[in-house]
């Protein structure tokens, strides 16, 4: 059962932060609600105050240029960033990854700051953008500040965001020269969410691996980089060997916690094989680019 609240519109940005920084902890942020609207009804969260920020259109935008790279507004809508041309040409991963996530009728309403904020471990766009690179940039009525999404996420539906600060767009770097992205999550149903999920990013120096982003989804209580598995590809020439290698470190630090969809064993499995399948995807994208 949903406890009455109270329902603000903001008209802006500047109004919005203006709301928070007066309610403070009484109030929650929505934009969408498809995922708050669950915990309100199961009684995790009661807030007095709901301050709705779906309709704010200086927050509904994609820019890219390659000096800035990408741009999203946190209210931008998950079939929005599907469909873009922009993300198509120069982060194809986005939009593939977008694809699977959830229904269409959740992607036409569903958000991109409202998915980053719940701070699900299962979420799809946390991997994907955290193996680009990406930063949240959040605000406040005092003011504004970037922070990397591999630092951006401290516990289970907690994130590094102060009192009275919201998401206010997602940046993304441009990619360099020779760097290919694959993400891929195991699901029983193609609408459902990842059992694991497995983003890498690899940059090439010639046929030696220059850096590389290994980012895990639902293999522990946030989205996670696993950095034994990077140090073990990194500054190499990659061979079937090594992304064997990279698969089995990932599938030791990762952290799965097992429930009624899969062990801890089976995720532990789950995450070496996708590890491996996905540094090895993202090498043979990054060897086609130029």
């Amino acid at each position: 059962m949903i406890h009455d609240f109270t329902y603000l519109q903001p008209g802006s940005v500047k109004e919005a932060l203006a709301m928070l920084a007066e309610h403070k902890d009484a109030c929650k942020i929505i934009c969408g609600g498809q995922s708050l609207l669950i915990v309100m009804r199961q009684g995790l969260v009661q807030p007095e105050y709901l301050i709705d920020i779906k309709g704010l259109d200086e927050l509904n935008y994609i820019t890219y240029d390659d000096k800035t790279g990408l741009r999203i507004g946190a209210t931008t809508t998950h079939r929005t960033i599907e469909k873009s041309g922009v993300i198509a040409n120069t982060y194809p991963v986005l939009a593939e990854m977008e694809e699977k996530l959830a229904s269409i009728q959740v992607r036409n309403w569903g958000t991109i700051g409202g998915n980053l904020a719940h701070a699900d471990a299962a979420g799809d766009p946390a991997p994907v953008l955290t193996a680009l690179g990406g930063l949240v940039k959040v605000g406040s009525a005092t003011g504004e500040r970037s922070i990397p999404l591999d630092e951006f996420y401290t516990d289970l539906f907690e994130t590094a965001m102060e009192p009275g600060e919201i998401v206010l767009e997602v940046q993304v770097p441009a990619p360099p020269p020779k760097t290919g992205t694959a993400y891929k999550k195991f699901n029983l149903l193609e609408s459902d969410q990842g059992i694991v999920a497995v983003a890498a990013s690899v940059t090439l120096d010639g046929d030696t691996c220059k850096s590389i982003r290994i980012v895990l989804g639902n293999a522990a209580p946030t989205s996670i980089r696993a950095k034994k598995a990077e140090s073990v590809l990194a500054g190499k020439k990659l061979t079937e060997a090594l992304f064997e290698k990279a698969g089995e470190a990932a599938s030791e630090e990762c952290e799965p916690v097992g429930d009624i969809h899969a062990s801890e064993e089976y995720r532990r499995h789950l995450v070496g094989v996708l590890t491996k399948r996905m540094a090895k995807a993202a090498f043979e994208k990054a060897k086609m680019k130029r």
